[in-house]
């Protein structure tokens, strides 16, 4: 009997320690975060239109197209295809994404278009282009607007990011689409 009451304090103690003091802990800290732990929101006239950090879904004419999610940009559930360039059905829904740029862009061939405006990444939420992939959407982009296509040329340019520390460049979807938005 002894050993069940020092089991029942030791679990009390841990539930205590783990479900209550911990999480309180990391909620005070992220209090002292940029943005009070809430993330990197991006702001249009007072509301969160989205996250800097995460990949939304784009799909109309006249805003640029992101990389397509593994998991339809649900972040609860970040996660790859798992799928490899020997799996059929992998390569029929890369072939589908082609076919549909295509059919958006009929300036392009298949050779121009970057991988990744038909592959997801491998967290199924990237939030970023690269460069080439928003420029080729720039005439598309122009039209549907009816913008000059040194308008949308210059916005795309003014939008890429330099990597930190290493990497290559890269635009976020997000805040091109706003800043789309806000050119009259």
């Amino acid at each position: 009997m002894k050993n069940v009451y020092s089991i029942l304090k030791l679990t009390l103690f841990m539930v205590v320690l783990l479900a209550v003091i911990y999480p309180m802990a990391v909620f005070g800290i992220a209090q002292l975060a940029a943005n009070e732990g809430k993330g990197q929101t991006v702001l249009v006239n007072g509301k969160v239109v989205g996250y800097q950090i995460i990949g939304q879904k784009f799909d109309k004419s006249n805003y640029f197209w992101g990389r397509p999610s593994a998991v339809d940009y649900n972040a609860a559930g970040s996660a790859g295809s798992n799928k490899g360039p020997s799996n059929a059905e992998y390569l029929e829904v890369i072939q589908k994404r082609i076919d549909t740029f295509l059919i958006a862009h009929p300036y392009l061939k298949k050779s121009d278009i970057p991988v990744d405006i038909v592959t997801a990444s491998g967290s199924g939420l990237d939030p970023h282009i690269s460069p080439q992939a928003a420029f080729i959407q720039v005439k598309r982009i122009a039209q549907e607007r009816n913008l000059s296509e040194d308008v949308v040329q210059k916005l795309v340019e003014s939008k890429v990011n330099s990597p930190q520390i290493m990497g290559t460049p890269f635009v976020n979807v997000l805040e091109l689409n706003v800043a789309l938005n806000e050119l009259k």
